[in-house]
């Protein structure tokens, strides 16, 4: 009999799998590098193991994904490892921190996640990058109106985003799966390439109709001019919708 431990995380890697497909990472019935079979061969090592996927994906068929293959598969498609493996956080969002007791009861602080890692507002500008050697200090507070989980702020540097943010603001931000959530001319925090962006958004189509790209607008749009940003498995996104502003 499969544990209830096993039957969870597979579920866990079937919603990841789904988003994986919307968000165009893999391609159903693909040769391109993108199908079931290369699916197979990155997380079984075998290609001709596309069979076994199909399995797992299937809730009346009693095969279930293990820890190591989850784990594989978090390693190759930047999948949130706290989500995978424990059911905390969010498939693509930040890998939270563990906070205990001591004595292995979680701690529950606020659900907020502050990081020091700053967020551009600005092409080209001086900053902190997200990718950096520097320290990240992270803490969890709360905000009267700010209900639920899967919540990170940021403090902003940069003048792009003026008058609406400010440098020195801290967006908050709730995580999102994947680009495909997106509503275009929205303001996001986008981490790419080792940088962290705030900008409106808007999503750029291949000839498929899947996003592969992110147009990154500034609202200080006579200063800063527009950007693209491609979307592949390390792109996180986040939605901004709070500010705190120093008084």
């Amino acid at each position: 009999m499969i544990r209830d431990d096993r039957v969870q995380l597979n579920e866990r890697f079937i919603n990841v799998f789904n988003i994986l497909v919307e968000r165009g990472d893999i391609v159903l019935n693909d040769r391109g590098g993108k199908g079931i079979g290369d699916f197979a061969e990155k997380i079984l090592g075998n290609r001709a193991y596309g069979h076994i996927i199909r399995a797992f994906l299937n809730p009346d068929d009693k095969r279930v994904i293990d820890y190591r293959h989850a784990r594989i598969l978090c390693g190759i498609y930047g999948v949130n490892e706290a989500y995978m493996i424990d059911g905390i956080g969010t498939p693509f969002g930040f890998d939270l921190p563990h906070m205990n007791d001591g004595n292995g009861e979680p701690v529950k602080k606020g659900n907020i996640l502050f990081t020091s890692v700053e967020a551009f507002a600005g092409s080209g500008e001086a900053g902190t990058s997200a990718g950096s050697a520097a320290p990240e200090d992270s803490e969890y507070f709360s905000l009267p109106g700010v209900s639920g989980s899967g919540y990170v702020a940021f403090p902003v540097d940069g003048s792009s985003m003026e008058p609406l943010i400010m440098s020195g603001d801290i967006v908050i931000c709730r995580q999102i799966s994947g680009a495909h959530e997106i509503k275009d001319n929205e303001i996001y925090a986008v981490k790419s390439n080792g940088a962290l962006w705030i900008k409106h958004v808007q999503k750029v189509l291949n000839n498929r109709g899947r996003v592969s790209g992110l147009k990154l607008i500034s609202a200080n749009n006579l200063e800063f001019d527009p950007f693209e940003e491609e979307v592949n498995e390390h792109t996180r996104l986040f939605k901004v919708v709070r500010k705190i502003s120093d008084l």
